[in-house]
């Protein structure tokens, strides 16, 4: 059985996760973090890592980004395993994520989701097919009115999908209206759509002469994050110290 942190137990995605917990035979939350307290989670909540009396095997963090630094250094001197799902970390913070993973397993991913990183495997292998057959790349993602980042995380790391298995050869166009000029067909271009209350949609266009081909991913709730992020504890508990991904965990169940 392996042991769960919940590093900011009662947000949002914490209280999602706690619930998925509940329904996986192969873990459980032994306890959470977070500044504010709640009995009814079922496990005891502590206002820090520090503060904690728990023993786990890993922390699973959906909490924020000025969390972070703390819970690294905590993990790092503790050799305790992280699955970091906290996204909009500066260039510091992923410095630091690099060199705690030095000391311990740290598994950071843009997109928990199982889906969206199977997604990635398989346009590794569409894009050196298609977009080596002379196939324009286009990628347009969508996502509720509160979110603040355009493009979102996800659809950077899928254009990074594409462009690794094409070796690097793109450049990527955000916005079009700025120039009046012919499509460069070593560009992928990322548009970003923002209302309602979509959770997340990525699709990705690889439009050639007279056909097109499309790949597409629709997240309906949060919940397909947290039920990412648990499969990812149950693969870093126990891990050798290294910086892990999503991938890793694809592979290892495929």
């Amino acid at each position: 059985m392996t042991r769960v942190i919940m590093h900011g137990c009662c947000g949002a995605m914490g209280r999602t996760i706690t619930g998925l917990a509940r329904e996986m035979e192969e873990l459980t939350i032994v306890a959470g973090i977070d500044l504010r307290q709640d009995e009814s989670l079922g496990y005891p909540v502590f206002p820090s890592l520090e503060a904690c009396t728990v023993e786990a095997d890993v922390v699973v963090d959906f909490a924020s980004a000025k969390a972070v630094d703390g819970l690294l250094d905590y993990c790092g001197a503790h050799r305790m395993p992280v699955v970091l799902c906290t996204t909009g970390l500066s260039p510091e913070q992923l410095k630091k994520v690099e060199e705690v993973s030095r000391q311990t397993a740290v598994l950071r991913s843009a997109n928990m989701s199982l889906g969206i990183n199977t997604l990635m495997k398989l346009l590794q292998d569409a894009a050196k097919v298609l977009a080596g057959a002379g196939f324009d790349v286009e990628i347009v993602e969508k996502h509720h009115n509160k979110k603040v980042d355009a493009p979102s995380g996800t659809a950077l790391a899928l254009a990074d999908a594409v462009n690794e298995a094409m070796n690097e050869q793109y450049h990527y166009r955000y916005d079009r209206s700025t120039e009046r000029v012919k499509r460069d067909p070593k560009e992928i271009g990322i548009s970003a759509v923002r209302g309602g209350t979509i959770v997340g949609e990525h699709e990705v266009i690889f439009a050639g002469p007279d056909e097109v081909v499309t790949f597409s991913h629709t997240a309906y709730s949060k919940a397909v994050f947290g039920k990412g992020a648990l499969e990812a504890a149950l693969f870093l508990a126990g891990k050798e110290p290294g910086l892990y991904g999503m991938a890793d965990v694809i592979a290892a169940a495929s």
